[in-house]
């Protein structure tokens, strides 16, 4: 595999382990964490880091029955965590491919619909040129297999595009192999092409 060259931002790596992040980026976020050693690296500092500010924070008063609650919930089926670097898709029931348009699969992800914010994996062919588009909120996206580009440069496995509602691209699909990424998708694709808005209400994205 290819050197990891496209990561999340400090300030992404620091939301992500602080866990202020919405659960549809963060599954991204873990999904390239659990592919980069380096962001793994970073994201445990940053952990430790809040560790250390949380032993630091002066304690607050609690209710005299908190410790009875806490000890009242341990037996009971407490919701599963947000999914870590080791298994970040493990919770999530995966649906099956569906044609988005030539060339081009695209499989949902069961992680709840927050803030418009949807999750879903994309494969497409090798040498499709998406069309040309910008989006209404942003969508980060972290590569599985294969490899696409832009302007931007070239993203293979493990590297993760950030981008947001200023950002117009035509992503290309490299030659050699399938890509399949995954996507956390804000809002709506706005296609910049003629042909592009007039397919657009045939599409499910």
């Amino acid at each position: 595999m290819n050197p990891i060259t496209h990561h999340p931002t400090e300030e992404t790596l620091a939301a992500f382990a602080s866990g202020t992040l919405d659960e549809g980026r963060s599954v991204v976020v873990a999904v390239h964490a659990s592919l980069c050693p380096a962001c793994n690296g970073k994201t445990r500092r940053y952990e430790a880091i809040g560790g250390v500010l949380l032993d630091q924070t002066s304690p607050a008063a609690m209710k005299p029955d908190a410790l009875q609650k806490v000890l009242g919930l341990i037996d009971t089926n407490l919701p599963a965590p947000i999914a870590t670097p080791e298994e970040p898709l493990d919770r999530y029931q995966l649906g099956k491919w569906r044609w988005v348009w030539p060339g081009v699969r695209q499989r949902s992800i069961s992680v709840p619909v927050v803030s418009n914010i949807k999750v879903f994996m994309l494969k497409a062919e090798p040498g499709i040129q998406l069309p040309h588009h910008k989006h209404t909120g942003y969508e980060w996206t972290c590569v599985l297999e294969g490899a696409f580009e832009h302007q931007f440069g070239r993203y293979g496995p493990g590297d993760f595009d950030e981008a947001d509602e200023t950002l117009e691209h035509k992503p290309t699909i490299c030659q050699g192999a399938t890509c399949v990424c995954i996507v956390a998708l804000q809002g709506n694709i706005k296609f910049q092409s003629g042909w592009g808005r007039m397919i657009q209400p045939l599409l499910r994205l």
